[in-house]
């Protein structure tokens, strides 16, 4: 009697661990498949591929207990995590490649926050100037900006002027009671074409710009696709105060801009593909690595990062390391030298900055 009563821990502690096992892989699983699923016929798999980076985490933790244990799902956690090994590196470089030569392009995305979110609480201005300054440092050939902003008393052009000396200033703001706000893209090479891809029901846009370059011409798409538009400490406040409304308002915030961004990608695409001449692919995306947005408009490009980066990739503040949301994709004319990620406290998102040497 006292066998038997020892035997049923054992194979209830057993079936507890394979069930929990065999979900957590599941949800990993679909995490994998969210890359290739449509938000907008499936909003909820979005958010398996923003729980990538816990989910990988879990699932380690399970086989390596598993291991411990010897137990039979060793085998099936270790296939499991198999394509993580291979998808890590969208998230984390080891080590940058060794330039082969000097770079002859460098491009800057960067999401300014509308200058609202300096550390050290500057005002708008204040903030305004010191990025421009910090910008004008990194000597970039082709800058594109999300979310610049300046009151409606400042005239853009006369400010660009002023700040950025020697650059082609293309920019769309939208004008509200309190001041311009929109995509700006800077440079320093010849423009031969430009215009924008309006987002339906969107504040949002993108860009594009065909930049004469040493041996060809590029198009380069400033694109700020659709937020989340919810307060993280906002959110946090909601749940503890188990705020039903505020939740529910949180939820339909997150599958409205789930559901819109693939629309705002295929309006992008489709430009794309009516393109001459080849293009870069960048700016705020506001979506994972591990998604429907970047493997659409991946076809064809490389992602800077994986390519050249190093360290975590993560351009979000708030959550980093786990958020990495502006990307530079570029197509075969270039080869990516190195992809830089400053940690510089002048907005909620941090710079990406690419150098290139164009292929001849």
């Amino acid at each position: 009697m006292a066998e038997v009563e020892k035997k049923r821990p054992g194979w209830f502690s057993r079936l507890t661990f394979g069930t929990a096992a065999l979900i957590i892989a599941g949800l990993l699983l679909l995490s994998y498949l969210s890359v290739f699923v449509n938000p907008a016929k499936a909003w909820f798999f979005t958010i398996f591929g923003l729980l990538f980076i816990p989910l990988v985490i879990l699932t380690t933790l399970f086989f390596i207990w598993a291991l411990v244990r010897r137990s039979r799902m060793t085998g099936f956690l270790f296939l499991m995590l198999l394509p993580a090994i291979f998808l890590i590196g969208k998230y984390y470089q080891r080590k940058a490649p060794e330039p082969e030569r000097e770079p002859t392009l460098k491009v800057v995305s960067y999401n300014v926050g509308l200058f609202a979110h300096g550390d050290m609480g500057e005002r708008r201005l204040v903030l305004a100037d010191s990025i421009a300054a910090y910008l004008r440092k990194t000597e970039a050939d082709v800058i594109c900006l999300q979310e610049f902003y300046l009151p409606n008393a400042l005239n853009m052009e006369a400010w660009f002027r002023d700040h950025f000396p020697g650059y082609h200033a293309d920019y769309y703001v939208l004008t509200g009671e309190k001041g311009h706000a929109g995509n700006v893209t800077l440079t320093r090479r010849p423009v031969l074409y430009k215009g924008k891809i309006d987002f339906e029901k969107s504040t949002n846009m993108a860009l594009h710009t065909d930049v004469q370059l040493d041996s060809t011409v590029l198009r380069f798409y400033n694109c700020h696709f659709e937020s989340y538009n919810i307060s993280l400490s906002g959110l946090v406040r909601s749940l503890k105060k188990v705020d039903d409304e505020a939740v529910e308002d949180t939820g339909r915030k997150m599958r409205r801009s789930i559901v819109q961004r693939p629309r705002q990608v295929d309006a992008v695409m489709q430009d794309v593909d009516a393109c001459p001449v080849r293009s870069v692919v960048l700016g705020d995306f506001n979506d994972n690595p591990l998604s429907y947005t970047l493997y659409r408009l991946s076809r064809g490009r490389s992602d800077a990062f994986v390519k050249a980066g190093k360290g975590f990739g993560a351009t979000f503040r708030t959550l980093w390391p786990l958020l990495r949301i502006d990307y530079i994709l570029y197509p075969r004319d270039l080869e990516a030298v190195r992809c830089e990620v400053p940690k510089v406290k002048y907005s909620d998102h941090y710079p990406v900055i690419t150098t290139f040497y164009e292929k001849r």
